[in-house]
């Protein structure tokens, strides 16, 4: 991904009127602070400052770029800042572990050095070449402001750390021809082999209005050309950043694939990151790779209503086969949501949220997320709650773990579904519009239920992540909202009229597919003093929100269920936990 400035920022600048914004850049969505990129972070202040998350000692981080599991040691390499706490100045940052969970930094993998990306190294991937080893893509700018995908090798393939890395000169291997936008034109994904002998990259770009992944083709990764037409392409889409693409089974819901496993019952996912709303989107669809072209099912829209592996702050997400445990995971950013000048105070902005392993649903209409299981191993002390019912209006604080730094898993009993709200169809494609009215506080028959994290005992700061069910009247099936809205979060005040200056403190949502046959639903948080992650229905519907208390913090934060529903709800079961601090969080060479 090219130039990014916080989320706040470019979402503000979408819904506002852009053409009021004096904005610098290669693109009219990206803002670029040219007088703090090289500001010096003198001290870092912890006091919102996540635990358990993925990010550097200071400075600005942002996409995951070719995370790999090589020779024992997970490889995660990263957008990064080297000088300062907002975007520029970016390398490839490089850090390994055993385990997901404790990380050690290493020297920077590759920095601007040669003409073909003196201009930037923005994002790319990995792939591991039997013989080779593994070589990274990635998309260099040069001094036109032209962007060109490259590669870079290890110095010593058998080193398991990959400590150094050489950037030929034979560079680049893909150039924007004359029916490109060589200003959009960057992310190639990881690499996969193909029977024909091939290799094979997707690349993401646009023309006009019009997103598109183009494939490229290579014998030797080395010499690459691009197919005579893209792998797939979307009107009125934008800007397709950080594509990716993979297979899923349609028969093994416990294991994920590796790129070049070739099978009659698979699908493929393609995910793509639009420039113009700061979102993600993903279709399942079919890939024929003789045509080279990946045609959706057309059971979800193609486009930015579509399903999205996270419906919150979450953005240029990346996953990986992990040999290991044979299994898909997904890593992705988190960006800071308060004010840039927030930002160049406490030292630091942006973080990796927890990897998430990506499966197929048993319905095979959606792909499911959940937390990789080597974060439990930072689970402190415990408690737990079973069979009690919260009636209308009532909310019970959960005691005796850390509420600002706590994993959270609880199943609620709804029971009968006839008090249930009717659904209003105009709002099919909207979950966003339809949290945004009701919110927690308004009452229905069933919910709004669930959680409410870094809370003061008098809501006057509080996260709430919770579940609202309505009926529709045309399915005949209950249709389940989930919000984590950070509207009530903080009582901090904005510092100015410019988008720079207000923090952003929005309300995410999506829908959730499930039936409540037996009148159950499931959530968990994970809680991080400023992020919030929320997984619904075992990971169908995830939402990361990014919040800063100014009373719910540390020790002062409070952590509740609740249920605002005339319906009464029961926590049939609740399992709370403390979360410890990794023993190793990036010290080292960065």
């Amino acid at each position: 991904m090219g130039v990014s400035n916080v989320v706040s920022v470019l979402l503000f600048l979408v819904i506002t009127n852009l053409s009021n914004q004096n904005i610098k850049g290669i693109d009219a969505f990206h803002q670029i602070y040219e007088e703090l990129q090289s500001e010096s972070v003198e001290s870092v202040n912890h006091l919102h400052r996540p635990s358990f998350h993925f990010q550097p000692p200071k400075h600005w981080i942002n996409d995951p770029n070719g995370p790999v599991y090589y020779k024992g040691l997970y490889h995660l390499f990263y957008q990064y800042n080297t000088k300062g706490a907002v975007w520029g100045n970016i390398i490839w940052a490089h850090s390994v572990s055993k385990d997901l969970v404790n990380w050690e930094a290493l020297e920077p993998a590759i920095h601007p050095s040669k003409w073909f990306d003196i201009g930037g190294t923005w994002s790319g991937s990995i792939t591991i070449v039997p013989g080779k080893g593994p070589i990274i893509l990635y998309t260099g700018v040069n001094q036109n402001e032209t962007q060109l995908q490259n590669y870079a090798i290890p110095e010593d393939p058998s080193d398991p750390y990959l400590r150094k890395w050489i950037k030929p000169d034979d560079n680049p291997i893909a150039m924007p021809d004359y029916t490109m936008n060589g200003s959009a034109f960057r992310d190639p994904t990881t690499a996969w082999f193909s029977k024909d002998g091939h290799w094979r990259t997707v690349v993401g770009s646009k023309r006009k209005r019009r997103g598109i992944a183009y494939i490229y083709r290579s014998r030797d990764f080395k010499h690459w050309v691009k197919a005579k037409h893209p792998v797939h392409s979307k009107e009125s889409t934008g800007m397709w950043e950080c594509p990716d693409f993979f297979p899923v089974s349609l028969t093994d819901f416990q294991n994920g694939l590796d790129l070049d496993y070739v099978g009659p019952n698979t699908k493929h996912v393609l995910k793509v990151s639009l420039d113009i709303t700061r979102y993600e989107y993903y279709t399942l669809g079919k890939y024929d790779p003789k045509k080279d072209r990946y045609i959706p099912d057309g059971n979800t829209p193609d486009g930015w209503e579509g399903l999205r592996f996270d419906y919150g702050n979450f953005y240029a997400s990346k996953t990986f086969f992990d040999y290991k445990k044979n299994r898909r995971i997904l890593w992705g950013w988190a960006n800071e949501s308060d004010t840039v000048e927030d930002d160049i105070l406490k030292g630091w902005a942006g973080i990796q949220v927890i990897p998430r392993t990506v499966l197929l649903d048993s319905s095979k209409k959606q792909l499911v997320f959940w937390p990789v299981e080597e974060i439990e191993s930072l689970r402190g002390n415990y408690v737990r709650m079973n069979n009690h019912d919260i009636k209308m209006g009532q909310r019970i604080e959960v005691k005796g773990i850390t509420p600002a730094q706590a994993d959270v898993e609880v199943t609620f009993y709804v029971g009968s579904l006839e008090k249930a709200e009717t659904f209003d169809p105009s709002f099919k494609f909207k979950p966003l519009d339809l949290c945004k009215i009701k919110g927690s506080n308004v009452r229905s028959g069933v919910g709004p239920f669930g959680l409410i994290t870094l809370a003061t005992p008098d809501l006057e700061e509080y996260t709430p992540v919770f579940f609202r069910v309505f009926k529709d009247t045309k399915t005949h099936k209950p249709k389940v909202l989930m919000c984590s809205d950070a509207r009530p979060s903080s009582l901090k005040q904005d510092k100015g009229p410019l988008a720079k200056d207000r923090m952003y403190k929005p309300s995410f949502a999506g829908f959730v597919d499930v039936d409540m046959a037996d009148g159950r639903i499931s959530l968990r948080s994970l809680i991080d003093h400023s992020v919030v992650e929320s997984f619904g229905a075992l990971g169908k519907t995830v939402i990361t929100s990014r919040v800063y208390p100014v009373k719910a913090v540390k020790e002062n934060a409070h952590l509740y269920v609740f249920n605002n529903g005339t319906q009464t709800v029961t926590i049939e079961s609740l399992n709370a936990w403390n979360m410890e601090r990794p023993l190793q969080m990036n010290e080292g060479a960065l």
